[in-house]
């Protein structure tokens, strides 16, 4: 029987890439699925109809226009790439599964993209390395505290059980690469340290080095593909509380990025010197990058002590690694100021609860 997939922020950076990705399948259980994707303006509508694809425009803080949505479109799995912070749209999603479980009596699936950042000291993570095959779920809970982040993860098992609905969690790290979808074609992180730099014509880092997980987005979305395909298979993978994946292919030394960065710039006379400078505060650091002042130490510095189990062991193969991704650092500012044209909103709902 076919099975009905919809993808939050289907005009995103990690949703549209997805869905280019999906669509391309020529064989196996995800060529057999009806696939549709959540945007919010008409002329995202415009631009993703002709993929082939249902576009369902859709305000996905609405809750009773979530749940029409998931009940006229007959969804059984969605993927929500839209945001890891606004558990309320979390919430909204899996009420709607959960009815939509019901009414049809077939099992339904939720596959949420949390953020690696959240696992670190920086972050206030209190217990050193952790394995995604750990009871991550109990210390999320038990920490608590006001992170929205960790607010979501938690909702999310809770109330994917309360619904019947069964749940993943991909946490995504520092994502780099060419978008391959139809609106939004870069990352978040790196391409505004490119484009800041450009602004202020000298690239900055900060007086901390990181080394962050990192995974380029073809490797990001063949993850999101695998667990789909175990999912329409009915495999017996981890879901629920143990239904954590770290999709982290290797790690992002930031001072060797920010290096590469301000090498390419000033190669294009860009910036006025070849080598970077430290940030003057972390909250000037914040307020340029357009990201939110309470997580920016976390962002810009962290590198904490993840270790991926779940994913390889459903047979993730990375391609891209540390040396490879360095390399391509000249490509990640080309990509740039060739694609940079749509704003990100990724950090909306953080900036605006810090300005409250």
């Amino acid at each position: 029987m076919s099975q009905n997939i919809l993808i939050t922020g289907a005009a995103g950076y990690i949703g549209g890439s997805l869905l280019a990705e999906l669509i391309a399948h020529t064989s196996g259980p995800i060529k057999t699925t009806k696939i549709s994707a959540a945007v919010r303006s008409e002329e995202q509508v415009q631009k993703l109809s002709k993929l082939g694809v249902n576009v369902v425009r859709v305000d996905l803080n609405n809750e009773t226009a979530i749940k029409e949505a998931v009940l006229r479109n007959e969804i059984d799995i969605v993927v929500h790439t839209a945001s890891s912070t606004n558990s309320p749209l979390v919430s909204h999603l899996i009420k709607a599964l959960g009815q939509r479980r019901k009414e049809s009596g077939k099992e339904v699936y939720f596959v949420h993209s949390s953020v690696t950042t959240l696992y670190s000291a920086e972050a206030g993570w209190p217990y050193g390395e952790v394995r995604d095959s750990d009871p991550v779920f109990e210390r999320e809970k038990e920490m608590g505290g006001p992170h929205p982040v960790r607010e979501t993860n938690v909702l999310l098992v809770e109330e994917a059980k309360a619904h019947g609905v069964k749940s993943v969690n991909i946490v995504v790290p520092t994502v780099y690469g060419r978008g391959t979808g139809e609106w939004r074609k870069l990352s978040v992180s790196i391409p505004a340290y490119i484009r800041t730099s450009i602004d202020r014509k000298v690239v900055y880092k900060f007086d901390k080095d990181g080394s962050p997980p990192a995974t380029h987005i073809s490797d990001l979305t063949a993850l999101y593909s695998l667990i789909i395909e175990n999912i329409l298979r009915k495999e017996p993978i981890p879901m629920g509380e143990h239904g954590y994946y770290f999709a982290m292919a290797h790690r992002a030394p930031w001072w060797d990025v920010m290096q590469g960065i301000a090498k390419a710039l000033y190669a294009r006379g860009l910036v006025s010197e070849p080598e970077p400078q430290v940030w003057p505060s972390y909250e000037m650091a914040a307020d340029v990058l357009s990201f939110p002042r309470q997580h920016i130490r976390a962002m810009g510095t962290a590198s904490g002590e993840l270790v991926p189990v779940n994913a390889y062991k459903l047979g993730w193969q990375p391609k891209w690694d540390q040396k490879k991704f360095l390399e391509s650092v000249d490509d990640e500012v080309q990509a740039v100021l060739e694609l940079d044209t749509v704003k990100t909103t990724v950090f909306d709902t953080l900036l605006n609860i810090s300005k409250d």
